[in-house]
This record gives C-alpha cells, sequence and structure tokens, in this order.
C-alpha cells in the first residue's frame, strides 16, 4: 500500500507539473481559453491526492503499523477519534491534510459563479500560480516529508499518540487551522492574476466567500488553540506568545486587514495594489507559519523540530515573495478615487488594516528575533512575552476603540450619527468609571476593558438604530464585532487579574485564593490498561457557600516516563476556578495549585460569535450573488 500511495503522489505531482507548464504555454501562445484542459487535469490531481489521502485513513483506522506515521501516532489503546486525528498529528500527515485541503479547494473554485466571472487570462494566471504551489506541496511529500515510510520489520503495536494531543481540540484545531492555510490560496492566486491580467479589482468579489472562509476558519483555529492550550498544558493561560502561536496571527493579522482594506477598495475603485500585496503575503505568512513548525529555527513546544525542508522551504518563500512585489509592481489597476478623510469610515477602515499590518510585522520580527539577533551576538536573544503584552496589546486595545468610533462616522467625512457616537463615548466613560469604582487601575487593562463594553454597545446600538443593518452583510460585521468586544473584555480581566497560588496540603487542610478557600478531601488512584491517574479531590467555598468540587489528576501513560496533568475546573461567567494536581510525596504531602481566572469564558463565547457570524454573511452573498 505504501508504494501504491507513493506512486500516486508521484503521479500527481507530475500531472500539476505537467499542467502548469501547459498553461503557461498557453499564455504565451495567446490561447488562454486551453485553460479548460488544466481545469479538467486539476480535478484528475485531485482525485489522486484524495485517493492517497483516503490510504492513509484506512492505514490509521486499521492500525497498520507497516507504515512508520501510523506506528509513530496510534497504539492498540487508543480511541478511534484519535486515531483519525493521527492523520495530522504530525509533520507528514498534517502536510500531507493540507494538500488535500489545497487540492480540493482548487477543484470547488473552478465550479462557482465566482470563477466563472473571472475573464479566460485571469483563469490561465490563477492556474499558473496555483499549479506552482500544488507543486511545490507535491513535491515536499515526495521527496522531503514522505509520509508513506515503511516501519521494518511491522511492530505488533505503536508508540501511541503524545497523551498531550489526546484532547477534544485536537479533533477541531489542527484541521480548521490548516483549512484556513489552504484556503488562502484561492484569493492569493486569483490576487495575482489579477494583477498580471488587468483585472485588478474582480478578483476580489470572485474569491469574496473564499477570503471570509479562510479568516473564519483561521479564527477558529486559533481561539480553540487558545482554550486547548488552556485546559491541557496546566499552566492556567491561553496565550503564551510561542512562535508558533504568534506564526499562526500573523496571517490572521494580515487577512484581517485585507478584509477591511477589501471594503474600501470594493466602494471606492482604490488600493488596488494594496489589496493585491497585502493578499499575497497573507498566504505567504501561511507558508511561514509551516517553515516555523518545521525548521527548527527556534524552540516551541509545538514544532514537530528539523524535518529536512527548512531549506526548500525558505527558499519558496523567498519566491513567492518576490513574484508578488514584482506582480504588483506591475499591476494596471487603472483610474483611482480619492480617499475619504482620515475622520471617516473609510479613514477608519484604513487605519484599522494598517495598525494590523503593523501588529503582523511586530509578530513577525519578535517571532524570528532569535535568529536576526545572531547578526551581532553569539548568543540568540528571544523576546518574551512581556514584549509582546507591552507593544501588542496596546494596539489591540486601539483597534478595540477604533471599533467603537467607525459605525457613527460617513464614508466619506465627518461624524454622520453624533447621538451614537456620543453614546459610545459615554459607555467608554462609565464603564471606565465603574472598573475603578471597583479596584481595577491597571491602565492597560482599565482601557482596555472600557474599550471593550463600549464595543460591545456599539455594536448593539448600531444593530438597533442603523438603517443598513437589515442589510445581512452589514448585520454580519456588526455581530463579529460584538463577539470582538465580549473576548477583548475576557482578555482584559483574566490576563492581569488572574490569581494564582501553590501550596501543599495534607488531606483534610485548607488555603485561601482569590477570595476562596480551598480544601484538600482526598487524594486516590486508579488504573486502566492505558494509564494510571492520581486524583485530587478539592472542594471550593466561598464564604460559607459551597462553589463546588475539582478533580485534578497527574496521568501516568502506558509507554511515557513522564507525568502529566490533567486540570479541573468550576466553570463560571464570573470567577472560573481552575485546578492543577503538580504530585504528592510518600509522606502523603499533596502539592496543587488553583487559579482563579476572572471572565476567561468571556473570551469563549466570544470566540464562538466571532467565528459563527461570518457564516451570515455567506448566505447573504450566494442569495444576491448566487456565489
Amino acid at each position: 500500500m505504501q508504494m501504491t500511495a507513493y506512486i500516486s503522489m508521484l503521479f500527481a505531482l507530475i500531472g500539476t507539473l505537467f499542467l502548469g507548464g501547459w498553461t503557461a504555454g498557453a499564455v504565451l501562445a495567446g490561447k488562454p481559453e486551453r485553460v479548460s484542459f488544466s481545469e479538467r487535469g486539476h480535478q484528475a490531481v485531485t482525485l489522486l491526492v484524495l485517493f492517497v489521502s483516503g490510504i492513509m485513513i484506512w492505514a490509521l483506522v486499521t492500525r497498520n503499523y507497516g507504515f512508520y506515521n501510523v506506528f509513530s501516532h496510534v497504539d492498540n489503546g487508543l480511541e478511534l477519534a484519535y486515531v483519525i486525528t493521527a492523520f495530522w498529528a504530525g509533520s507528514e500527515g498534517s502536510l500531507l491534510f493540507w494538500e488535500l485541503c489545497m487540492a480540493l479547494c482548487g477543484a470547488i473554485f473552478v465550479l462557482t459563479p465566482g470563477y466563472k466571472s473571472l475573464s479566460e487570462r485571469t483563469r490561465a494566471y490563477f492556474w499558473i500560480f496555483f499549479f506552482v504551489i500544488n507543486g511545490f506541496f507535491l513535491l515536499m511529500l515526495t521527496c522531503w516529508v514522505n509520509p508513506f515510510m515503511q516501519a521494518l520489520p511491522v511492530p505488533p503495536d505503536g508508540k501511541g499518540m503524545n497523551p498531550l494531543l489526546r484532547n477534544p481540540g485536537m479533533i477541531f484545531h489542527p484541521p480548521l487551522l490548516l483549512l484556513g492555510y489552504a484556503m488562502y490560496v484561492i484569493p492569493a492566486c486569483a490576487a495575482l492574476a489579477g494583477a498580471l491580467s488587468g483585472e485588478t479589482r474582480e478578483w476580489i468579489s470572485a474569491t469574496r466567500n473564499w477570503s471570509i472562509l479562510s479568516w473564519t476558519f483561521l479564527s477558529a483555529g486559533i481561539i480553540l488553540g487558545g482554550w486547548w492550550s488552556y485546559m491541557e498544558l496546566g499552566w492556567g493561560g491561553y496565550w503564551a506568545w510561542d512562535p508558533v502561536e504568534n506564526a499562526s496571527l500573523i496571517p490572521w493579522c494580515l487577512g484581517t486587514a485585507f478584509l477591511h482594506t477589501a471594503i474600501v477598495g470594493s466602494r471606492r475603485s482604490a488600493l488596488a495594489r494594496t489589496n493585491i500585496l497585502i493578499m499575497a503575503l497573507t498566504y505567504i505568512t501561511c507558508v511561514f507559519g509551516t517553515y516555523l513548525v518545521r525548521s527548527g529555527v527556534v524552540e516551541s513546544l509545538h514544532a514537530f523540530g528539523e524535518g529536512g525542508v527548512a531549506l526548500p522551504l525558505l527558499s519558496f518563500i523567498l519566491f513567492l515573495t518576490a513574484v508578488s512585489f514584482v506582480a504588483t509592481a506591475v499591476a494596471k489597476p487603472g483610474q483611482q478615487r480619492r480617499l475619504g478623510d482620515l475622520v471617516s469610515r473609510e479613514g477608519l477602515l484604513l487605519i484599522v488594516a494598517w495598525v494590523l499590518v503593523a501588529l503582523g510585522v511586530i509578530i513577525g520580527l519578535g517571532t524570528l528575533w532569535p535568529v536576526i539577533s545572531k547578526l551581532w551576538s553569539a548568543k540568540s536573544v528571544g523576546l518574551d512575552a512581556n514584549f509582546y503584552n507591552r507593544v501588542c496589546l496596546p494596539l489591540f486595545a486601539m483597534l478595540v476603540l477604533l471599533f467603537s468610533a467607525c459605525p457613527w462616522l460617513g464614508w466619506k467625512e465627518g461624524v454622520r450619527d453624533k447621538r451614537g457616537l456620543l453614546a459610545s463615548g459615554a459607555a467608554f466613560l462609565i464603564a471606565a468609571g465603574a472598573f475603578l469604582a471597583m479596584g481595577y487601575r491597571l491602565p492597560l487593562a482599565l482601557v482596555g476593558a472600557a474599550g471593550a463594553v463600549s464595543c460591545m454597545v456599539t455594536a448593539v446600538a448600531a444593530m438597533g438604530l442603523l438603517p443598513e443593518v437589515r442589510n445581512r452583510k452589514t448585520l454580519a460585521a456588526y455581530v463579529i464585532h460584538l463577539g470582538l468586544g465580549i473576548m477583548a473584555l475576557g482578555v482584559a480581566f483574566s490576563g492581569p487579574y488572574q490569581v494564582s497560588s501553590e501550596k501543599e496540603l495534607l488531606t483534610g487542610e485548607s488555603y485561601e485564593v482569590g477570595g476562596y478557600t480551598v480544601t484538600l478531601k482526598d487524594v486516590h488512584e486508579k488504573s486502566n490498561p492505558n494509564m494510571a491517574q492520581l486524583i485530587a479531590e478539592m472542594e471550593v467555598k466561598k464564604g460559607d457557600k459551597l462553589v463546588g468540587t475539582v478533580k485534578p489528576e497527574r496521568r501516568m501513560y502506558r509507554g511515557y516516563e513522564q507525568a502529566f496533568a490533567e486540570v479541573a475546573v468550576i466553570p463560571g461567567l464570573g470567577d472560573e476556578i481552575f485546578a492543577v494536581l503538580l504530585g504528592a510525596d510518600q509522606d502523603g504531602r499533596t502539592t496543587v495549585k488553583v487559579n482563579v481566572n476572572p471572565l476567561v469564558n468571556w473570551i469563549w463565547i466570544g470566540g464562538v460569535l466571532f467565528c459563527v457570524a461570518p457564516f451570515l454573511l455567506l448566505r447573504y452573498r450566494r442569495g444576491r450573488d448566487q456565489e
């Protein structure tokens, strides 16, 4: 089966390279109508990639340990749900999943009215760029990251999945993130194609749904990754500014910037080159993310380590970047209209976009700083979370404040609704005063929290007062901003006002954490064929009122010498009690850590709104534009 799968991948690679050459030849010959052959050819390539992926899934489900990828991530005791997720658990499988998503995106895009609205010349250029990217991924899979390596002799059992991956987050976070990365190939290739063909604006409407869905899946993947980190790693936080976490945030910043510049570009026939370049760089930074994960240039809990693909990936990133700048430079956008004043909705949208681009650049440079610092230092210098918190969080707070003002401004100039603007400003001041009175005095957290309240008030007021909200597109935008405000409020409180305390306790002893009394009631052991568990049962009270009971664990999995923490929480819309069992000694003393995390669940609630609202927009597009 391994040989069949590998040969199929080779045929897919050869087919993709042939189709790319065919399409380029058609363009050079002045016969872009021949692109129909490329379209049909890609459908055949997609079938091959589907066949190869099916072999991998079958090998996983049947636990065929002759596949090294199966042996590395599956064992006889692993639950079926996690067996399937082993597809994307490793470097090889995740790259194959990315290629599968990308191939399917190309095959589906051909069938959409948006694709058919493009000229034959733009379609031809689109396929040239698409085949170059798809061919490179297939080249990596056949030459450097082969997911079908054999394990000989065939072992009777596998190594099993890393216990940190045995979490529901593994089912959703990686595929959503990879799907977001993969889907960006459609608008990115269309943008570059439009730059060369002269259709510098048409590609935006043709790929609108793809841009929105890419951003939505990427957003959902990032938020789920934060929840997974919070629930699984046991440190009590959800974002550590880890290099691989940052790698997903960079394309998100650029993709979000594009969504805002595209609005201005569509309304004003402007920013054609800006939109092309931002979209191209969004996809390039997606590839940059996989470079960070697989190159070993930075240390990360989430990285796969050096896999032999660092140089090819870096070369490809530089190639794509050069092509993107050249294509943007030669683009002929035609007559550009003058943009509105800075104090206008257009002006604020542009400010939002450039702040997001600045955030992407800062996060990218900060992530690569250990590499950059080697230019003048013998020892690499890394930037910790404090740097990002000091530099990036004020910019995110600024974005929330800008969203609070934007709906009340006219498109071209001035204020169109003074009452709304005053209401948003009043909401900010009242919230800030209330939080100060409650004792929350940290400046950045105070501004962020008050700005979040203002953002929520603005979104709700706009949905009730502004006539254009009857348009689903506008309604979706305000629901997204409402979700953003809810998340921002959660971040403003759960980070700086978290209370954490570690304590050694004997059974029956208590201690105080953030106004709560935690009592260790019992410690006992359990075991099953896959693991041994040490469980601490703790009772949590506030005053004389019982809040609940938590049962954090330490687990020793079969085949692993390291113990893994399994956190326990008492959820709430106010404080959430977060408990971790750190260990127990022979004298009966148990070490526990308890955090009180205020408003942390507002992040996940806001995240749901943030990621569901864009689908309202997609239904709108199908209804009005038949796309």
